[in-house]
C-alpha cells in the first residue's frame, strides 16, 4: 500500500551537519501530517519535530534551534535539516506520516529507520 523510506543518515562529528530524507510511496491520495521520531539505544522512541501539510511545525525542546523540519507536498517527502549536532543526538530517526489511502481512509505509517551517529 504505502511505504516511506528514508535516507540520509550516516556518521557525522560533533558540530556537524546532516539532512535527512523520507520519501513516501504508493496508493497515496494526500498526506496530511508528516514527522520524524528517533530512538537511542536503551530509551524509548521520542518525537523530534512535526508538519502539517500547511506547513505549520513544531519541534522537541531538545531540538529547537538546531533542526528544521520541511517538506515537499508534490513529492510526498519530508526533510529534516539537522545542525550543530551533539552526541546525544545519536539515534535511529523514524519518519512518520498521515496519509490518505483512499477518499475515505487514513492511516499512519512508519519507515523503518535510518542511523545517526555523532561521534568524534
Amino acid at each position: 500500500q504505502v511505504q516511506l523510506v528514508e535516507s540520509g543518515g550516516g556518521l557525522v562529528q560533533p558540530g556537524g551537519s546532516l539532512r535527512l530524507s523520507c520519501a513516501a510511496s504508493g496508493n497515496i491520495i494526500s498526506t496530511v501530517a508528516m514527522g520524524w521520531y528517533r530512538q537511542a539505544p536503551g530509551k524509548e522512541r521520542e518525537l523530534v519535530a512535526t508538519i502539517t501539510r500547511s506547513v505549520r511545525t513544531s519541534y522537541a525542546d531538545s531540538v529547537k534551534g538546531r533542526f528544521t523540519i520541511s517538506r515537499d507536498n508534490a513529492e510526498n517527502t519530508v526533510y529534516l535539516q539537522m545542525n550543530s549536532l551533539k552526541p546525544e543526538d545519536t539515534a535511529v530517526y523514524y519518519c512518520n506520516a498521515e496519509i490518505y489511502y483512499n477518499y475515505y481512509n487514513s492511516g499512519t505509517f512508519w519507515g523503518k529507520g535510518t542511523l545517526v551517529t555523532v561521534s568524534s
